[in-house]
């Protein structure tokens, strides 16, 4: 019957069922769910925070030329637990459609893989390239002080990485979509760190593209064969 609820799951279909699909939750998405939370809690405290120590916080959290050479392993894990901005509400966006169905194609474990993958590579591949432009005099000293934080590394090599498992034209979508961002953000802020990182955060994600599909034959058959299950006893009548 139209309307009946299937293994104990609503029967929604049309957009409520897809916008349902497609918020996270703690259960499908532990990893995406968790990350949005702790983004939410720096987002606030730096609005609301005490102003020194919120200034204080970020500069140890920034992945610049200084901050790695002298703590390397502590920036590269803080900077990515803030937000570029006083907004958040964008980035709740990226991971509702990016890491978040990477998330569930490939499992939490996997999916903050690939985020931390494109996070400190592509950080530290921009922050060399920021040094060799200083060496060569092409940037000034200061260029390795300034702010380096936020999560769109990780966010466009999950898109990257998901770009993968879609089929066409649903991976043509995804890749031009990264590209219209990458291009965009490389208009706005003609920052030399962002334009490298942008786009090697992206490729990232596409060299995952064999890792990541190796793990999904034995993932689709057993949730084909859970899904099996969960069908009522009178489907086959």
């Amino acid at each position: 019957m139209r309307g009946e609820r299937t293994a104990g799951r609503p029967a929604w279909t049309g957009l409520p069922g897809l916008a349902w699909r497609l918020v996270p939750t703690p259960r499908r998405n532990p990893f995406a769910f968790g990350y949005m939370l702790v983004l939410l809690g720096t987002t606030l405290f730096s609005q609301f925070g005490d102003p020194a120590l919120v200034e204080r916080l970020l500069e140890i959290s920034s992945t610049d030329g200084h901050n790695l050479l002298h703590r390397t392993v502590l920036p590269l894990l803080l900077s990515g637990l803030w937000v570029a901005g006083p907004v958040w509400a964008p980035y709740l966006w990226a991971f509702v459609l990016t890491v978040a169905p990477l998330e569930r194609r490939v499992g939490a474990l996997r999916a903050a893989a690939v985020f931390a993958a494109g996070h400190v590579l592509a950080t530290l591949l921009s922050q060399s390239v920021v040094a060799l432009a200083v060496a060569a005099g092409r940037l000034g000293p200061d260029a390795l002080d300034s702010l380096d934080i936020g999560v769109s590394y990780g966010v466009l090599a999950s898109l990257g990485a998901l770009a993968g498992l879609l089929r066409m034209p649903g991976r043509l979508l995804a890749l031009a979509t990264a590209a219209a961002v990458i291009g965009h953000g490389i208009l706005a802020d003609r920052d030399l760190v962002t334009g490298v990182g942008h786009p090697a955060s992206l490729l990232i994600g596409v060299a995952l593209w064999g890792w990541l599909r190796r793990g999904r034959p034995r993932r689709e058959a057993f949730r084909g064969r859970e899904e099996q299950r969960e069908q009522p006893a009178t489907a086959g009548l």
